[in-house]
C-alpha cells in the first residue's frame, strides 16, 4: 500500500510540471529556427533566389518534424505558384537632340519593345527643381498611359532613389503585364514644356516559381473544420544588397521577419503537443511580402474566406515594443474585436496587447494580413517593432544579435495564451469590414 501511495503521490506531484511543459512554447525552438533562418548561408532570404529556397525547404523539415500535415488537397508543404519577371536589357534615350547618359536613363516595363516620339500619344511629366515627387509616384510605377518622367538636374538625388528600384527585375503575378510603360530621365539643364524626344527600349520576361511554406493541423471538433484559423509570417528578406557596409552585404532579416516566422514554427509545435484545437489550424510562412505581397495574394485565392475564423499575422517582435518589455500592438485594433478577445484571455499575467502605436504608418496594409482583411477575414497582425525610429530596418545590421530573444519568445508565449479561446471555438472575432 505504501508504495502504492507514494506512487500515486509521485504522479500526482508531476502532473502539473508536465502540463506546464506540455503549454509552454519551446525557448530552444525560438532561439534554433532563428538563427538558422538569419544565417549567412542564406543569404537574406530574396524572393525566386537560392537562399530562399534553402530557407523553405529547411521550414518544410520544421514542419515534417512537428508532424504537420499538407494543406488538405495538396501533396507537400510547398505551395508553389508562378511569377512573371520583366527587365529592361536595352535602353537608349535622346532628349531636345542630345543622347542620355546611360546613368541619366531608366524604364520600367513589361512591354518586349518601346519606340516613342514627341508625335506618339505619350505623357511627357516635368518635375521641376521644387517639385514634390513622391506626389507622382501612382503615375510614375502605375502608369495608365505611356509616360516619359523628365527631372530636372535638381531633383538627381530623387531621380537615382527611383533608379535603384527601376534596375531591379520587375515581379507580378499575372503573365500579362501592362501595356503602358514608364521612363525616368534625369537632363542635363533645365528642359522647355513641350522637349523633343526619342525613346528605345527592349525588355524580357521569364517565368519563375514562387513558394509558400504551409502546414495543416486538423481541428478536433468536426463541426468546426469550416472556421480555419491561421498563423503566418513572411520568411523572405532583401537578400544581398548594395552599397557593402563595414564589409556585410546580406541583409540577413533577423527581425524582418525571420522572427515572425520563427514564432510561426514555434506555435505550430506547441499546438501540436497540446492535442485540443477544436478549429483548424494553419501556419504559413509567405514568399514575396518584402516585393509586393505575392505569397499571401496567392495563398488567399485558395480559400473560402468565409471559412477563415482569424488570421494571426506576425511581423518584427524580435525587439521591445515602446510600450516595454512584456508588450506587443495589433494593428487594425479598431477594425474587429479581435486584439480585445486576445487581451482578455491575458488578464492576469503581465504580458499585454496594444492598439498600434503608429498609425500613420498605415501598418494595417503593409504586411501580408491586408490581403485577407479585404476579403474581410479579421486578420491583423500582432508586432513589437518601433518602425519610425528603427535604424536596422531593412539594413545589413538586422542581425539576430541586435534582437531580445528573451521577449521574443514572451511575446509568442503570449500570443500561444491569448489564441487559446479562438483556436478551442469559444471565440470568434468579429469579421473586418469587406472592401469592394
Amino acid at each position: 500500500m505504501r508504495i502504492l501511495w507514494m506512487a500515486c503521490a509521485l504522479l500526482t506531484s508531476a502532473a502539473p510540471a508536465i502540463a506546464q511543459t506540455k503549454a509552454a512554447v519551446s525557448g530552444a525552438t525560438v532561439e534554433r529556427v532563428l538563427t538558422t533562418l538569419a544565417a549567412d548561408d542564406m543569404q537574406g532570404r530574396a524572393t525566386a533566389q537560392p537562399g530562399q529556397l534553402k530557407a523553405a525547404e529547411f521550414l518544410a523539415g520544421e514542419f515534417t518534424r512537428i508532424g504537420l500535415q499538407p494543406l488538405p488537397g495538396a501533396t507537400g508543404f510547398m505551395q508553389e505558384f508562378p511569377a512573371y519577371q520583366s527587365a529592361v536589357t536595352s535602353l537608349a534615350v535622346t532628349l531636345n537632340g542630345a543622347a542620355v547618359p546611360a546613368g541619366r536613363a531608366v524604364a520600367l516595363t513589361t512591354q518586349p519593345q518601346l519606340n516613342w516620339t514627341e508625335k506618339d500619344s505619350v505623357h511627357v511629366l516635368l518635375l521641376g527643381s521644387q517639385d514634390k515627387v513622391q506626389a507622382h509616384y501612382r503615375e510614375i510605377f502605375r502608369p495608365t498611359k505611356n509616360t516619359l518622367v523628365v527631372f530636372d538636374p535638381a531633383q538627381a538625388t530623387a531621380f537615382q532613389s527611383l533608379a535603384s528600384r527601376f534596375k531591379e527585375p520587375q515581379l507580378r503575378a499575372e503573365q500579362g503585364g501592362s501595356p503602358y510603360a514608364s521612363v525616368l530621365v534625369l537632363a542635363s539643364a533645365p528642359v522647355p514644356p513641350s522637349p523633343t524626344f526619342q525613346v528605345v527600349a527592349s525588355a524580357a520576361t521569364k517565368s519563375i516559381t514562387l513558394r509558400n511554406v504551409v502546414g495543416y493541423l486538423p481541428g478536433r471538433d468536426k463541426a468546426r473544420a469550416a472556421e480555419k484559423v491561421i498563423f503566418s509570417g513572411h520568411y523572405d528578406h532583401l537578400g544581398i544588397i548594395k552599397p557593402v557596409v563595414n564589409g556585410d552585404s546580406i541583409a540577413n532579416g533577423a527581425d524582418d521577419d525571420a522572427s515572425g516566422t520563427t514564432a510561426v514554427v514555434a506555435l505550430a509545435e506547441y499546438f501540436k503537443k497540446r492535442r485540443d484545437n477544436a478549429r483548424p489550424l494553419i501556419f504559413v510562412a509567405f514568399t514575396a511580402e518584402e516585393i509586393g505581397g505575392f505569397g499571401a495574394r496567392y495563398f488567399s485565392q485558395q480559400l473560402d474566406p468565409k471559412q477563415l475564423t482569424a488570421m494571426f499575422n506576425i511581423e518584427m517582435i524580435g525587439k521591445p515594443a515602446k510600450f516595454g518589455p512584456n508588450t506587443a500592438f495589433i494593428t487594425g485594433y479598431e477594425k474587429s474585436d479581435f486584439g480585445s478577445l486576445l487581451q482578455a484571455n491575458l488578464k492576469g499575467t503581465e504580458f499585454r496587447f496594444e492598439p498600434d502605436p503608429y498609425p500613420e504608418q498605415n501598418l494595417f496594409y503593409r504586411s501580408d494580413n491586408a490581403t485577407l482583411a479585404r476579403l474581410g477575414v479579421p486578420a491583423h497582425t500582432i508586432s513589437t517593432d518601433q518602425i519610425p525610429t528603427d535604424k536596422l530596418y531593412h539594413s545589413v545590421d538586422d542581425e539576430v544579435s541586435s534582437l531580445d530573444v528573451k521577449n521574443m519568445t514572451a511575446v509568442i508565449s503570449a500570443i500561444a495564451r491569448s489564441a487559446q479561446g479562438i483556436v478551442a471555438g469559444t471565440q470568434t472575432p468579429t469579421r473586418v469590414a469587406p472592401e469592394k
